[in-house]
């Protein structure tokens, strides 16, 4: 068996770490609504979620695939094993602070910024991946959340014409019976989506010191991360939870149906087209879709535009961290 770097050892932890994170912070995404709308209590929603996760973290290695060879020029980065560990820090010092601050930033944006930001400034602008990272990561940020707001506002118009007659408390009863399994897609395709990108990175990794010939996640990888995802969500991310299912739009059972069935299908469509995007700017587009479908005046626009802000924001700010742990690991010695 080969012997394990330290540093590559401490690179694979951090990323763990940043799993349980991405889990903690984004199962309130996958399970905000079914909780505010009182459908299900939290200890239920979180072990829903968690187990869901982890099934979800096993379908498919297409978003993976695309962050371990799609962002960067793996063959220009090669002799930086820092690389990796200074993408994670960017990625996490900017996700406690939109933890902090209870905005619902992106995980995957975060890391996606970090690596960019890192590789940058090991070797320069030409170690990116362009072609890649605009069709993987640039459209799909631009056009998930608009994508998700539409598939929300189209999808409540129809139940509202389609239950017009319909007895407000048998409806109701239905919707709040409905909205668990809306729930469990949402939770299963944010594991589909969220959990590969750290399969993604941990591979780049491995990659990177020789440790694998070619960038395949190995099975140890998916259960690792898939492990760290489900621990993370059992922590729930209760203050996401709160801005998601309270400060945007006061939900009822049909709107959280509603709103995770739209995300569901994004997320799903993303994940089979290998776009890491975020399942947190999809539900939070999809609410304020079936939020505005009632009347423009029900959505809570001041906190919808912190939200646009924290997610412009979100890939540069960690570029910018990632870029400055790597000047900092590498002053320390680090290769």
């Amino acid at each position: 068996m080969p012997e394990i770097p330290f540093l590559l050892a401490a690179i694979v932890v951090v990323a763990l770490i940043f799993d349980y994170t991405n889990g903690a912070m984004d199962s309130g995404n996958a399970i905000a609504t079914v909780v505010s709308t009182k459908v299900l209590s939290p200890r239920t929603a979180v072990a829903m979620a968690a187990v869901l996760n982890l099934l979800g973290a096993f379908i498919g290695t297409k978003v993976a695939s695309t962050m371990g060879k799609g962002i960067v020029n793996a063959d220009m980065v090669m002799g930086c094993h820092s690389l990796i560990l200074a993408a994670l820090l960017g990625a996490i010092v900017w996700n406690g602070l939109t933890w902090y601050l209870g905005l619902p930033s992106s995980s995957s944006h975060s890391l996606v910024g970090g690596l960019m930001g890192a590789a940058i400034a090991h070797g320069g602008w030409a170690s990116l991946n362009y072609q890649s990272i605009l069709e993987k990561i640039i459209l799909p940020l631009l056009l998930s959340p608009l994508t998700g707001f539409i598939a929300g506002y189209l999808l409540m118009l129809a139940l509202a014409w389609m239950f017009v007659r319909a007895n407000p408390r048998k409806a109701n009863n239905a919707f709040r019976r409905l909205q668990v399994v809306s729930a469990a897609l949402m939770a299963t395709s944010h594991g589909t989506n969220d959990a590969q990108k750290t399969m993604g990175i941990i591979t780049l990794a491995l990659f990177l010191f020789g440790m694998i010939p070619e960038m395949e996640v190995p099975t140890w990888v998916k259960w690792a991360c898939a492990g760290a995802m489900v621990l993370g969500t059992a922590t729930g991310g209760w203050k996401i939870i709160k801005t998601m299912g309270h400060k945007i739009f006061k939900l009822e059972a049909v709107h959280g149906f509603a709103a995770e069935t739209a995300a569901t299908m994004v997320v799903n469509t993303a994940s089979h087209f290998g776009a890491p995007i975020s399942t947190t700017h999809v539900i939070s587009a999809a609410v304020l879709g079936v939020g505005s479908s009632k009347r423009l005046s029900a959505v809570r626009w001041g906190v919808a535009g912190r939200m646009v802000v924290a997610w412009v924001l979100t890939i540069p700010a960690a570029a910018l961290v990632g870029a400055v742990c790597l000047y900092v690991l590498k002053a320390l010695g680090c290769t």
